[in-house]
């Protein structure tokens, strides 16, 4: 038996955890497949059954230079991904904000990036997957064979069956550096309208903004805005490889509250200075940010926090009303990013859709429950939705509300899983049973 937890370090369940390099052997009776436990909330959490723990498994199967098909074991993680393709000219073409997810991780929660308003997500890019499913038989599937099964398992989370192999179509780089420009702006409205214009020019564009500024400061923030360089213009020299420190298990619950928040706030927001700044990094500068230090969740104590993250159309005027709402109730947050997000893509549950995306990072509280449902409230009133692989604290009801397709997956799930074998802490919340 072992405790886990989700990145948020909420809530704590004890499970019976298999683990090794066989996905086919481990996988037998577990009820989920777990990777790095990067899921912030719940989703990768066991209920009533063992969970497949798939880190060891993370061979390369093949790889085809001539067309950048990859095809490797569900355990391969994007960090390993990237010191083995990244100076021969590939990478992945959907990266997350964190370098420490596993392949199948990614497709579970059909991750995007700070360029879906170009690629979309990770989905779009898989051309395979190898699964068991619940009746223990090995199924190969993709968008021509067994689509339902394929759509339904990019952004399902894991319940429909094991993830064992990913067959992803790598992108092709003139340069392992990206060429970085990164303005400030001092109100929401300016963050916003330039994120919107960037976009239309810009490959990957991202805006962290200051939850604590209030009045005319409000929503004040930082654009930052990325391409893949050109090799005649990027540095010849290879970027060098991070080594961070870890952050070590001393924060009490409640050091990061809405004083030290909003000093933090202040102080990421002067450290950027009036001018535009321009330069070439490194992926995981540009990237994984958030992994400067590992274990950083450290820094909210044994209590945690949560990240809500939510999708609603790019209307200015409502962002600021829900920023507003948010200081209304007592939020705070330090790690805060506006996305621009396209068009919705094929996956029954996956979370982007047409329209701007925020993320905030919420200490757990005595409140957070009540400050996620009316939050919840006005993001479905707007026609948007939460993204599960982030969420600890939705209600059913909420939920139901934000995905128009769950009864789809849910036919799926009963045909492929009649039994609901494949289960977690988040679907016994949520109502994700066939």
């Amino acid at each position: 038996m072992s405790e886990l937890s989700g990145w948020g370090r909420f809530p704590v369940v004890e499970a019976t955890v298999q683990q090794g390099e066989d996905l086919r052997r481990i996988t037998e009776g577990a009820v989920l497949s777990r990777g790095l436990g990067r899921a912030y909330g719940d989703a990768a959490l066991p209920a009533g059954g063992p969970v497949a723990v798939t880190t060891l498994a993370d061979r390369i199967v093949s790889f085809d230079p001539a067309t950048g098909v990859l095809r490797a074991e569900a355990g391969l993680s994007l960090r390993q991904l990237m010191r083995d393709f990244l100076h021969r000219g590939w990478f992945t073409p959907v990266s997350t904000g964190t370098q420490y997810v596993t392949l199948g991780g990614m497709i579970a929660s059909d991750v995007h990036g700070k360029n879906h308003h170009v690629h979309g997500t990770i989905s779009q890019f898989v051309s395979g997957l190898l699964l068991r499913v619940a009746d223990g038989s090995l199924v190969e599937c993709s968008p021509e064979v067994h689509p339902e099964l394929f759509w339904a398992t990019c952004g399902g989370m894991g319940l429909t069956g094991h993830i064992l192999e990913v067959e992803l179509r790598l992108e092709r780089l003139s340069s392992p550096w990206i060429y970085e420009e990164s303005e400030r702006y001092g109100t929401l409205r300016e963050v916003f309208t330039h994120l919107k214009s960037a976009s239309a020019d810009w490959p990957m564009t991202v805006a962290w903004i200051d939850t604590s500024a209030t009045g005319a400061d409000m929503g004040r923030g930082i654009l930052m805005k990325g391409r893949w360089a050109d090799a005649a213009d990027a540095p010849s020299e290879p970027p060098g490889w991070r080594v961070a420190p870890e952050v070590p298990e001393v924060f009490p619950s409640g050091v990061m509250n809405r004083l030290s928040v909003r000093a933090m706030n202040a102080t990421w927001y002067a450290k950027h200075g009036p001018n535009t700044r321009k330069h070439f990094v490194g992926p995981e500068a540009f990237y994984y940010q958030l992994d400067m230090a590992t274990q950083w969740n450290r820094g909210y104590g044994r209590r945690g926090f949560t990240q809500y993250q939510c999708v609603m159309p790019s209307d200015m005027e409502a962002f600021s009303e829900f920023l507003q709402l948010f200081q209304d109730l007592g939020g705070c947050s330090f790690v805060t990013v506006f996305k621009d997000c396209g068009p919705a893509g094929p996956g029954m549950l996956s979370f982007p859709q047409e329209g701007t995306s925020v993320a905030l990072d919420i200490p757990i509280g005595a409140d957070t429950q009540r400050l996620v449902d009316e939050l919840n409230a006005f993001v479905v009133a707007r026609g948007g939705r939460i993204y599960l692989a982030k969420d600890a604290f939705t209600t059913r009801e909420h939920f139901r509300a934000m995905y128009p397709r769950l009864e789809e997956f849910l036919e799926v799930k009963r045909k492929w899983d009649p039994t609901n074998h494949f289960t977690s802490v988040m679907a016994q919340r949520l109502g994700l049973q066939a």
